[in-house]
Parts: C-alpha cells; structure tokens; sequence
C-alpha cells in the first residue's frame, strides 16, 4: 500500500496559534484544525450575522452592546490561542499529528505571539468591561 495514502496533513501549530490570534473570532483556527464538521468553528463564524441581526434589530442600542456577539468571539479566540501554543509539542502532536510523520517543533516566533496574546488580549477584557460599565451605569458619559 501506498505510504503517502495513510499519511495525514501535518497540522502547525505555530500556524494554528497565529490563525487563532488574527481571524479566530470567525473559528477560522477550528476549521484549520478540525474541519468543516466541528460545531464550534460554526459558532465562532455565527457570531458576524449575529451581531448584524442585533445591530439591525435594535438600531437605538448603543453599538457596542450589538457586537457583543462578535466581541465574545474575539476575547474567546484569545483564549483559545494560548491554550494551542500553550500545548507541548509532544501532546499536540498525539492529538493533531498522529499519522503526518512529522514532529513539531515550536520556536520563538510562537513564544512572540503567545506574550502578543497576552498583551492584546488582556487590553480588549479590560476594555470592553471599562465600556460596559460606562454605558450601564453612566449611559455612555465618558465616550
């Protein structure tokens, strides 16, 4: 039998992390990862039509509170990027890359966007509990 049929698609988890980080909040690392048939991926990218239907919906609704939906998805998506470059190669590999006949091995670059995570994930939580609570409590005085 031929060797390359048994074999898998190697599945980067630098690349996995990076896709999380840029376009996560559309589940674009879980379609990556998982495929078309993984129902989370689909909930990340449900999230855009969401946030129109609330925006559309509710047009005197302070816009920030119509995205909510999206802005859920992003901060999730941050998460869900440590957790990946946060996974030793070793088990990553078990999970993903039983079959590729590839090893990974993850190196700076993936050290770089996890602190960039961190970073820019941390500044929009308290971002967007500072905005909720200025449009809760104050009706949006400060902005």
């Amino acid at each position: 039998m031929n060797q390359s049929l048994t074999m898998q698609a190697h599945k980067n988890k630098t690349l996995a992390s990076l896709l999380a980080f840029l376009l996560g909040g559309l589940g674009l690392h879980r379609f990556y990862l998982y495929g078309k048939s993984d129902k989370w991926a689909w909930l990340h990218l449900a999230s855009l039509p969401a946030s129109g239907l609330v925006v559309s919906a509710f047009p005197d609704l302070p816009l920030f509170f119509g995205l909510m939906p999206l802005i859920l998805s992003v901060l999730i998506a941050f998460l869900e990027t440590l957790v990946i470059g946060l996974t030793p190669d070793e088990k990553w590999d078990a999970k993903h890359n039983p079959a590729s006949g590839h090893t990974s091995q993850s190196a700076w670059p993936l050290a770089v966007l996890l602190v960039l995570t961190v970073g820019v994930g941390a500044t929009g939580l308290i971002a967007v509990i500072a905005r909720s609570f200025d449009l809760l409590f104050t009706g949006g005085a400060f902005g």
